[in-house]
């Protein structure tokens, strides 16, 4: 289709992906339990539209410019770095603030309004897009799928990139519905507190490996 092959591989390989632990999981997981549902798929979906980005910058070449600029590489690389470390630094304010007795009261899973799931969304997208092993990860794999004598590879690779944010999106979908009922679990304050303290450190760690990071 398209001149690619090999989908059924392809799907597999894309489910692998979305099912190994990482940045865009974590992040996923920490929404839906402080936010429900709603929260959840909210960042979902800025996670799916970040890969929509990662698609449309490898499909145009853009892409390789991370492969071969050290600079271009190292800026993303930090940028990002530094998102997660204000992510971190969010949800440590979280818990080591002082609980109002409203909060003490409520439940883990707090539902957000349209604008506060939009700010999910946002979050998730940028999580995403300032990930430059996305963008690699994306130059490596699409290619492997498209014939050589494909007529359109731009096409070839618009489609395998549609798939895998498609296949990526109703996976998170599903990770949030199964993960959100565990967020109506009524914990006590001092968990409440560790949990935040505990996303809070695993952010950093992820920050901190990011910023490790060496071009391949």
């Amino acid at each position: 289709m398209l001149g690619t092959h090999s989908l059924g591989l392809f799907a597999a390989t894309v489910f692998v992906v979305n099912a190994t632990p990482g940045i865009d999981m974590l992040f996923v997981a920490t929404r839906t339990l402080r936010h429900g549902v709603g929260g959840g798929i909210a960042a979902a979906l800025g996670v799916a539209a970040g890969c929509i980005v990662h698609t449309l910058i490898a499909a145009f070449g853009l892409a390789a410019l991370l492969a071969a600029s050290s600079a271009a590489f190292a800026f993303v690389k930090w940028a990002g770095a530094a998102y997660l470390l204000w992510l971190a630094i969010g949800m440590l304010r979280e818990g080591i603030g002082r609980p109002s007795d409203a909060a003490a009261d409520a439940t883990a899973a707090m539902p957000v309004a349209a604008a506060g799931r939009l700010r999910l969304f946002r979050q998730g997208l940028v999580t995403n897009v300032l990930n430059p092993k996305v963008a690699l990860f994306y130059l490596a794999l699409l290619p492997q799928f498209i014939a050589a004598d494909a007529a359109h590879k731009l096409l070839a690779f618009l489609f395998l990139g549609g798939w895998f944010v498609a296949q990526g999106a109703l996976f998170l979908i599903a990770f949030v519905l199964l993960l959100a009922p565990l967020g109506h679990w009524r914990a006590g304050t001092s968990l409440r507190r560790g949990l935040h303290v505990a996303g809070a450190g695993l952010f950093t760690w992820l920050a901190v490996r990011l910023a490790l990071v060496e071009r391949a």
